[in-house]
């Protein structure tokens, strides 16, 4: 806009914004207050006391929220206790069937080689080596892997994401790098690896064999002595080591002479049996005929 040869501006938001930044609902409301002056009487003391009040009911109800929550915490502690002495206990039976298995297991392998021939029950127990079905002994390498150190936060405590924890898929590799450089026989954490052996990871659990497994987690294996060199120059071996030392994953493995690594559970194998030959449906009188080739329909005598 321009008068007598003079240009003005109309000033933007932002300066406006900066030069009156009381909303002006406010500054009648201020102007009001600074007229009437300060509360007094009823208009004083009414807002005092719905303030008291209120206080007073959140106290109420956090004191009473209070005294439930520690009444009902003798009950969950002691339903968390019952089902730790549940886990114990069932731990405990099942050590001592597996116990008892292996006992009856050796007996039936000595009943077993008091029956056969010399040469027969050797053939059995090389095969039994070979499938993971009996006890094995020798040189080999034993790798140790364990999770990262759960790092938490300093103000909240709570604990983040671990970056370096043991997978099943990182078991998978090791195992199978292993049995590429000539491993004869695995164990991961006791438990015996067969051509029919899982590993899988079930929520925050890693299965082996359907069993669970607790880090830190041994991988160990029977081999040539070339097989620490082979596994220390296989891509898993190298993955691993990448690993420890981006997110601090533990990884080693060392030649361990004289090691004995247990049978695998013998597996509950299913058979296939061929279905029963289905029955020719019978043949109406026209299709049958009383010399010739039989019919195509089975039919013919």
């Amino acid at each position: 806009m321009t008068e007598q040869g003079k240009r003005t501006y109309t000033p933007d938001f932002l300066t406006e914004l900066f030069r009156n930044p009381l909303d002006a609902g406010y500054v009648d409301a201020a102007a009001r207050r600074a007229d009437s002056g300060p509360a007094t009487g009823w208009r004083r003391s009414v807002p005092r006391a719905v303030s008291l009040l209120t206080l007073v009911v959140l106290g109420l109800l956090l004191s009473v929220a209070y005294r439930q929550t520690m009444a009902a915490e003798p009950s969950r502690s002691n339903a968390r206790a019952g089902l730790v002495e549940q886990i114990k206990q069932r731990e405990a039976e099942n050590a001592a069937l597996t116990a008892r298995a292996d006992g009856l297991r050796a007996e039936v392998a000595r009943q077993r080689d008091a029956a056969l021939s010399g040469s027969a029950a050797a053939n059995l127990r090389n095969l039994e080596a070979a499938t993971g079905l009996g006890r094995v002994r020798g040189d080999g390498l034993v790798v140790r892997v364990a999770d990262a150190p759960v790092t938490s936060d300093a103000v909240t405590g709570a604990g983040g994401t671990n970056l370096g924890r043991v997978l099943d898929r990182d078991l998978q590799d090791i195992a199978n790098a292993l049995w590429s450089a000539g491993a004869e026989a695995i164990a991961i954490n006791g438990q015996r690896l067969t051509a029919m052996s899982t590993i899988r990871a079930a929520g925050g659990a890693i299965l082996v064999d359907f069993k669970p497994v607790i880090g830190p987690y041994e991988v160990s294996a029977i081999g040539p002595g070339q097989l620490e060199r082979r596994f220390r120059d296989s891509a898993a071996a190298r993955l691993m080591e990448s690993v420890s030392e981006e997110y601090g994953t533990s990884f080693e493995f060392r030649g361990v002479d004289d090691l004995t690594l247990p049978a695998a559970t013998e597996p509950r194998l299913r058979y296939a049996t061929p279905s029963p030959r289905p029955t020719a449906p019978a043949s109406s009188g026209s299709s049958a005929g009383t010399g010739g080739s039989p019919s195509p329909h089975g039919g013919g005598r």
